[in-house]
């Protein structure tokens, strides 16, 4: 089984500076949606994620955009939390680091989509 989550979003080409320039995703398919992306496939070391915009959802399957852009949250497990703090160095943070009861070291930001990403690494 794989899952791959699929964030709706007004336009793809403010949320890539954020997955590939900052968290190093690459960009492995990309579509037109007439002079703009309707959709793209980001991957990271075995992790894929999808984007799609909004106008694409109402043409291909108006039904999904009953909501407009949807309120996904992702939580992403990484090995090397000291990485993700590099990478993130200068965005806006939403939820400070912090230590969890259940074992995790985490820190929240939106992405510029507005989705809530939450990276976390298991404490040693």
């Amino acid at each position: 089984m794989k899952l791959t989550p699929v964030l709706i979003v007004e336009e793809i080409e403010k949320s890539l500076p954020f997955w590939v320039d900052r968290m190093a995703f690459q960009k492995t398919v990309e579509v037109p949606e007439g002079d703009r992306l309707g959709f793209v496939i980001l991957e990271r070391q075995g992790a894929e994620l999808m984007m799609q915009s909004l106008a694409s959802v109402r043409k291909d399957e108006p039904r999904f955009a009953r909501n407009g852009c949807n309120n996904t949250a992702l939580f992403i497990e990484v090995e090397d939390f000291a990485d993700v703090l590099k990478r993130l160095d200068g965005y806006p943070i939403v939820m400070p680091e912090r230590t969890t009861f259940y074992g995790m070291r985490e820190i929240g930001v939106y992405e510029p989509g507005g989705h809530t990403v939450v990276f976390a690494a298991k404490i040693a």
